[in-house]
This record gives structure tokens, C-alpha cells and sequence, in this order.
């Protein structure tokens, strides 16, 4: 009796738990909505500038948010794309074929890493720009580049532990099915551990996505500016949409400019929506593919 009663307790504390996060995350969303529709205009986006004339780059816009919804982008894609291959590696190792020895180092390591405020990160990535400034080229400087080597390092952790944890959790029937029938180790990696895996792994993704699109405190010291334009190339400064509302929101002049950064910040939640909504799609894509060999 006591036992079921403690159950049912549990139950009902979780299930409040739940409900509780979820009305957080609803007002939260439903507050900047409400506060930020109003200013979703053609204005907010391009400014004075016309719209095919930005969209062609025939124009920079000043006074509007594209320039960092472009950065944003370019930032997040190119983050993405050095820190996924290192860190699902390094996960993969991890759980695959790292000793017990090696493997508890290597985590307390990810862990503290994982625990390292973003402002230390930003920094780093300063620094190294100093650094690299005088000892490589005077052209080096707090670019587009720089940031997204920061924010790669920041992310990794998330990487390497969702792909160690999502590979570690697979059951042993699964694990022993493959070499039963003559496929070697790599095999077994590839067309069956990691296809079984792919939902966890791209979870990590995704939350470093999103992680790497939020951040201010890396790209602030490591090459976003307020006026920049789009990028030109990896040296160059930019502009980006946390930067941006982080300005409004501190140094906001009358009411209706503080709008406009609610408005940057539905912009904001949309595009990192729209790149959970592409990664689950290759997720699902990629999985057909190893899996069923669906092209």
C-alpha cells in the first residue's frame, strides 16, 4: 500500500513537473509573440532599402535585422559544420573503443569542458585571435571565423556525449547480431550501431544548434559588430541576430525600437525552428538511406 502510494506520488510530481515546464516555455513564447507581432514588417527586415535590391546584395541594409539574419545563418552552418564531425567522432571513440581507463579521463575532461561559462569560450577565442594576429597575418582579427571556431568548442561536449550516451544505450542483441553474421567491426558501426543511434545523435545536433544560435557572449568578443553588413569572407566582422537584440534590449531609445528587438526575436526562434524542422528531416532521410539503402 505504501509503495503504491509513494508510485502514485511520484507520478503525479513528474506529471506537474512536465505541466509546469510547458506553461513556462508557452508564456515565455506567447509573451515575446504578443510583443513583437506588431513590429513583423518589410520595414524591420530591409529598412529603407528595397527588398530585391538587399536580397541581390545591390544595397547593404542598415537599419534593418536581414544582414544578421544572414550572419546568424552563416555562423550556425559554418559552427555546425566543424564541430559535428569532431564531435561525433570523438563520441563514437568514445563509446566504441576507448578503454574504461581512457574513457574516465577523456569524460571528466568533456565534462568540465561542458561546464565552462561561454563568456571564458569568447576569450579564448579572442585571445586567439590576438595571438594569431601577431604571429600569422595582420589580417587576422575577431571575424566570422574565429566565432565559429568558439562556438564549435563550446558545442562539443553536447556532441560528444549525446553520440557516446545514444550508442551506449543500444541494446547487446543488437550489438551481437551483426558480427554473428560475418560483419566485421566497421561494418557493424556503420550499417547497424550508428542508423539505431541516429535519433540520440541528431538530439545532440540539434541542441547545438540551437546553442550555437542563441550565444551572445562568444560572437561578442570574437567579431560581431553592430554595422557590418554580410559577411564578405571568413575574416570579415558581422552582424548577428543575438548580438542585435542584446543591443535593443540594453540601450533601446523609445518604446517602439524596443519592439523591434521582440520582432528580432521571433526571427530568431523561427530560423532556429526552421533548422530543427531541416535536421530531423535528414535525420529521418538518413536513416531511411542506412537502414533500407531508399535513395
Amino acid at each position: 500500500m505504501t509503495r503504491r502510494l509513494i508510485e502514485t506520488g511520484v507520478t503525479i510530481m513528474a506529471w506537474l513537473c512536465g505541466a509546469l515546464l510547458t506553461a513556462s516555455v508557452a508564456g515565455l513564447l506567447g509573451y515575446v509573440i504578443v510583443n513583437g507581432a506588431g513590429s513583423l514588417s518589410v520595414s524591420l527586415f530591409f529598412g529603407d532599402t528595397a527588398p530585391m535590391d538587399a536580397l541581390l546584395l545591390r544595397r547593404q541594409v542598415f537599419d534593418g535585422i536581414f544582414p544578421a539574419m544572414v550572419g546568424t545563418l552563416v555562423l550556425v552552418g559554418l559552427s555546425i559544420t566543424i564541430a559535428v564531425p569532431v564531435g561525433v567522432g570523438a563520441g563514437i571513440y568514445m563509446a566504441e573503443f576507448a578503454g574504461r581507463r581512457i574513457k574516465g579521463i577523456f569524460g571528466l575532461f568533456f565534462d568540465i569542458l561542458a561546464g565552462i561559462p561561454s563568456v571564458l569560450v569568447g576569450l579564448f577565442g579572442f585571445s586567439l585571435a590576438v595571438f594569431l594576429h601577431h604571429r600569422l597575418s595582420d589580417r587576422i582579427t575577431p571575424c566570422l571565423l574565429i566565432s565559429a571556431l568558439s562556438l564549435a568548442f563550446l558545442v562539443l561536449p553536447y556532441l560528444i556525449r549525446t553520440t557516446q550516451t545514444a550508442l551506449e544505450a543500444l541494446p547487446r542483441q543488437i550489438r551481437i547480431t551483426a558480427p554473428t553474421l560475418g560483419a566485421s567491426r566497421l561494418q557493424t558501426l556503420f550499417y547497424v550501431l550508428l542508423p539505431q543511434s541516429l535519433s540520440g545523435i541528431v538530439s545532440g545536433i540539434i541542441l547545438s544548434i540551437g546553442r550555437c544560435a542563441e550565444d551572445t557572449a562568444v560572437i561578442m568578443l570574437t567579431g560581431v559588430v553592430a554595422t557590418a553588413g554580410i559577411p564578405t569572407s571568413l575574416l570579415a566582422n558581422y552582424e548577428a541576430l543575438p548580438f542585435f537584440i542584446y543591443t535593443i534590449s540594453a540601450q533601446y531609445a523609445d518604446q517602439a525600437e524596443l519592439m523591434r528587438g521582440y520582432g528580432a526575436a521571433i526571427v530568431l526562434l523561427a530560423i532556429c525552428a526552421a533548422l530543427f524542422t531541416l535536421a530531423a528531416a535528414i535525420r529521418h532521410r538518413l536513416a531511411d538511406h542506412l537502414l533500407y539503402g531508399t535513395r
